[in-house]
């Protein structure tokens, strides 16, 4: 990979450039009417920006023109031009979907930009890998990335056109909940460089297996050419089954596999984070990870690997990852008052992100009980119940004291299955909401205890966090 570039100006578009990217109509305002930013959204526009009324299954952006029009929007992208005051003297550009006029300007953005892209996908942690990617990075390049998880065909174009500030890299991830859909993310952002993490069981009530989960993923390598640059999990035999396909080279990580970077001598230090010995063909050293568990540990390993590729070196990698901090609801520590230590996981969950994370509870040394306020999973298809009675009975079995679970029938089987598992049942409790998990957790915390909150997002057990550090500072 090449080295930094000498920075350039901010590129503008015009009115006329943009109607003739989008395959829209100019039909009110100058042609050479110029623009930056990008916006969807009448809360976080700026004066100056480019509104497009995105139509989506709850809201309608049509709605909001006229509102983006007074908060100073310079001009519009509609499909309904009677969105649009008679008496408005912006750029008005009429297309026939908003969605993919978007999708179309950020395809132009990114390929005239002459940014790289690094494309990151898998089941779990891209967020994070594209984080640590991003920080690394910057030691050396001016870097832009995904705004939090902004990974979707909506989210993906807004974060591309952050490439009209002329970064050298972008740093993105791909999501998808259905066949097809990274394959569409990828024929946006042409990526240069594309990180496969792992296959795992996020999903698989959508997909039907993770079989299917893996071949959904694998379009991470879609259009890919001689040139292209796949960095891929060794350890994760969905991947690199499907890897060996990839036209272009493949440089590989891992810990337990033969590969390209690979960790030695892997210790977890519980709360304290992970260390290890990084080794590649040229050079080996110790590295400190101060973030929660074996799977943060994987997605520093794939930002190792990726920052290795341009020519950062092994010891400033090193510095650069012993400097990371949590992310929030990933993993983030909190001392409550009386001795009481939580563990916000809250993010997201999956049956097997689940188990790392009990078992980083469990090899932690701990004053006081073990604790768990658990929402269910979802996306897991008809095998929902039993996948959670199968973790609750885990759980059990990873030492819990005590377990509040937090959500509708998988949630409760999740409980049940604790107590199948031999957790005391009056030290097992089920609510339907995370805002009656707080106060409930609350009052059950003693002295010392240890205490893991995690759950999918729908259920929001990240408001359990909050209620806990708000109540018991």
């Amino acid at each position: 990979m090449k080295g930094p570039v000498p920075k350039q100006s901010p590129w503008q578009l015009t009115a006329e450039e943009i109607a003739g990217v989008v395959g829209g109509a100019l039909v009110s305002g100058e042609r050479g009417e110029r623009f930056g930013p990008v916006s969807i959204d009448t809360r976080t526009l700026a004066a100056g920006d480019l509104f497009f009324a995105i139509r989506g299954e709850r809201f309608d952006g049509h709605d909001f023109v006229a509102g983006a029009l007074d908060g100073g929007a310079r001009g519009v992208v509609v499909s309904d031009r009677r969105a649009v005051p008679t008496s408005a003297a912006a750029v008005v550009i009429i297309v026939q979907d908003t969605v993919g006029a978007l999708q179309a300007l950020a395809h132009h953005v990114r390929a005239g930009s002459g940014a790289r892209v690094i494309a990151i996908t898998g089941s779990t942690g891209k967020t994070s890998t594209k984080e640590i990617v991003a920080a690394i990075l910057a030691a050396r390049y001016r870097v832009v990335r995904n705004q939090g998880n902004w990974n979707n065909h909506i989210g993906l174009p807004l974060s591309l056109l952050a490439l009209l500030a002329r970064p050298e890299l972008a740093v993105v991830e791909l999501g998808m909940n259905h066949v097809g859909e990274i394959a569409r993310l990828v024929a946006i952002a042409e990526p240069d460089v594309r990180v496969w993490t792992n296959v795992g069981d996020a999903h698989v009530g959508l997909l039907g297996s993770v079989e299917r989960v893996a071949d959904a993923k694998a379009e991470i390598m879609e259009g890919a050419t001689s040139d292209s640059l796949l960095i891929a999990n060794a350890d994760d035999t969905y991947v690199m089954s499907r890897a060996r396909r990839f036209p272009g080279q493949v440089v590989t990580f891992g810990i337990h596999a033969p590969a390209d970077v690979k960790a030695c001598d892997v210790r977890v230090r519980g709360l304290s984070g992970v260390e290890a010995t990084i080794t590649t063909s040229e050079a080996s050293l110790p590295l400190r990870v101060p973030l929660l568990g074996p799977g943060q540990f994987a997605n520093v390993l794939a930002a190792v690997t990726v920052a290795l590729q341009f020519q950062i070196p092994l010891h400033t990698i090193a510095a650069e990852v012993s400097a990371l901090k949590p992310f929030m609801h990933r993993g983030e520590v909190f001392s409550l008052r009386n001795g009481i230590v939580v563990v916000d996981d809250s993010y997201n969950s999956s049956p097997s992100a689940l188990t790392v994370a009990l078992e980083i509870l469990t090899a932690e040394k701990a004053d006081g009980r073990r604790v768990a306020v658990l929402g269910e999973m979802r996306e897991l298809g008809s095998r929902g119940r039993e996948i959670h009675r199968h973790s609750g009975r885990m759980a059990a079995k990873c030492g819990l004291d005590l377990l509040v679970s937090v959500g509708g029938p998988d949630a409760m089987a999740l409980a049940d299955g604790a107590i199948d598992g031999g957790l005391d049942p009056a030290q097992v409790h089920h609510v339907t909401t995370s805002d009656e998990a707080g106060p409930l957790a609350a009052s059950l915390l003693q002295t010392s205890d240890l205490v893991l909150v995690k759950g999918s997002r729908g259920v929001q057990t990240d408001r359990v966090v909050e209620y806990l550090k708000s109540e018991l500072a």
